[in-house]
């Protein structure tokens, strides 16, 4: 047995041990999908208008038409203006003379001013979001795309610091201690007094959860079989993240106050704390430290829960090649260090960046979309589920490079083809979207499982982690994408579409990872094309039959 799938061949791929892994793993996704796109109600902007003080004492009709009429940025329509009001020292002068507005009155000729009282906001869909209670709008609308980027700056420290403790301190102690983080921070954020300490507690929010996923991905990802392994890392959390997505518009739907929201999403947390005796730590990684013993007993502990004998002897061989990769203390520069590596790398920091920006520009402007927001929240979400499934047949049965650049080419055209659409045609407009939406979701579940396989053990949650900051780029970026739409209802729709498709072209490029084996050591990477430095890494017999067994016997869990 010359590495790790020989040596836990004996346990099968689908015993009670590998169904705990799986399910307990995917169940701990369930409030990344809640918490990470609950932005979408907690910062939407209610229907407003300038504050017409109570006590000012003005006619009916002068108090109806105090507000300037202006044309919507996207139609002909006339609509009360969000950010300014007739001059109220004229119009309570107008009033008081016992004029009418339009009548007596030429409106266009009476000045404005500024809402000097605040805003009024309609609570017929929400009963407070961070926008009305701290008044982001007209001069100060600019905090609420910044809102977003802070929380994704979060993610993108989280990422860039989680896989390398993961990578140092092991897998399950980083996903614990990442869900307490995030947990504990969003209670606090409950009690935020103003927004300046909101946007701070929602950066940790975000470093906790984008920690949480990653960690648990790996750790899946190392515990579990090939077959088995596949269906986790494509459709498994995935399906879970979904749920929780799809939770959320239900949740927001009938609880309508930013805070009791948030109050809401930290009760899960505490759910998970009696998973820590459950959930194993990777056998994978504790062989990389050199920590043959703990392995062993975890391997031992699985065949004992699977019913099966294991053999006397089971990692020895094994942990002296790791050993050797021990020894050279990989971090974050080893993803860079050799030509090959460093081309994996940037090629998929590029393609991780740009289908981020779409996902979440796409997931942040359903609030943005005609009619209902909670139903186009749900809608959104329910996209993802079959772009999930799909994600899983391509990932068993296809090319993962081709899969990766079909599923990204084809969601920058459907973006594209949004502009060409009528204005009148708002639903076949709408449809565009979610398909583009239903394409990039699939590419975006694609692509974590491909450089999971990509990187071998000794680097893998560093180098998954670090391709999660790389995107981190787009999805700070991402609620800017979303405030064009104040200039320009086409440009988004164009500058994802473009940027989109070209990265399903520049996916080619990658190096195929279909039929192989999950590699330990650096040397076992495949080749980027023109990087011919090394000899490719070869399956073995048992490798071999696994994957001829895999094509031809699917496992469903």
């Amino acid at each position: 047995m010359n590495d790790y799938e020989d040596a836990t061949a004996f346990l099968g791929e689908w015993g009670r041990f590998q169904q705990q892994v799986f399910f307990l793993l995917c169940l701990s996704i369930v409030p990344n999908g809640f918490m990470g796109m609950s932005i979408v109600f907690v910062a939407d902007t209610p229907p407003h208008r300038c504050l017409i003080p109570a006590d000012v004492n003005l006619t009916a009709a002068w108090r109806n038409s105090s507000i300037p009429l202006e044309e919507e940025s996207h139609s002909d329509a006339l609509v009360p203006s969000k950010c300014a009001r007739y001059k109220l020292e004229d119009v309570l002068s107008f009033s008081d003379r016992g004029l009418l507005p339009g009548v007596d009155v030429n409106l266009s000729n009476v000045p404005t001013e500024s809402c000097l009282d605040g805003w009024e906001y309609d609570q017929s869909m929400y009963i407070s979001t961070i926008i009305s209670e701290w008044d982001l709008v007209c001069d100060d609308r600019w905090k609420n795309p910044l809102t977003s980027s802070l929380y994704f700056c979060g993610v993108l420290t989280g990422s860039f610091v989680s896989g390398q403790f993961s990578d140092r301190y092991g897998r399950k102690i980083v996903l614990f201690v990442t869900m307490a983080v995030q947990t504990v921070f969003t209670f606090i954020q409950v009690f935020s007094p103003s927004w300046t300490m909101f946007c701070a507690m929602f950066f940790v929010v975000g470093f906790g959860l984008i920690s949480n996923y990653v960690a648990a991905f790996v750790l899946g990802t190392e515990i579990l079989g090939p077959r088995v392994r596949t269906v986790f890392s494509t459709a498994g959390v995935t399906l879970f993240f979904g749920t929780g997505y799809m939770l959320l518009p239900l949740f927001a739907y009938f609880i309508r106050d930013w805070r009791m929201l948030l109050l809401g999403q930290t009760l899960a947390g505490f759910l998970y704390v009696p998973l820590w005796w459950y959930i194993p730590e990777s056998p994978r990684w504790l062989l990389s430290q050199g920590r043959v013993e703990e392995a062993e007993a975890i391997v031992r502990d699985a065949a004992k829960r699977n019913k099966i004998e294991p053999p006397p002897v089971i990692f020895s061989p094994l942990q002296k090649e790791l050993q050797c990769e021990k020894r050279k203390a990989h971090n974050i520069c080893d993803l860079l260090r050799s030509r090959n590596i460093r081309w994996i790398s940037v090629t998929l920091w590029l393609v991780w960046n740009t289908v981020t920006i779409a996902y979440f520009a796409l997931s942040l402007n359903t609030a943005n979309l005609h009619g209902n927001a909670y139903f186009n929240c749900f809608l959104s979400a329910v996209v993802e589920m079959p772009a999930y499934a799909l994600s899983w047949a391509l990932f068993r049965w296809s090319s993962r490079r081709r899969s990766l650049s079909l599923t990204l080419f084809m969601g920058g055209l459907f973006l594209l083809f949004i502009q060409l659409i009528p204005a009148n045609l708002i639903y076949l407009a709408i449809t565009l979207e979610m398909m583009g939406k239903f394409a990039v979701t699939t590419a975006f579940s694609i692509v974590y499982a491909y450089t999971a396989e990509l990187y071998p053990t000794v680097v893998r949650n560093t180098a998954v982690g670090t391709c999660s900051m790389a995107s981190r780029i787009g999805s700070i970026i991402a609620p800017y994408f979303i405030y064009l739409r104040s200039y320009s209802i086409s440009l988004p729709y164009i500058l994802m579409g473009s940027i989109t498709a070209l990265s399903g072209l520049l996916s080619l490029l990658l190096p195929e990872s279909y039929g192989m084996p999950l590699p330990d050591t650096i040397s076992h990477m495949q080749n980027f094309p023109g990087c011919c430095q090394k000899t490719p890494y070869t399956p073995t017999h048992t490798e071999e039959q696994e994957h001829t067994a895999e094509r031809k016997s699917p496992v469903d869990p």
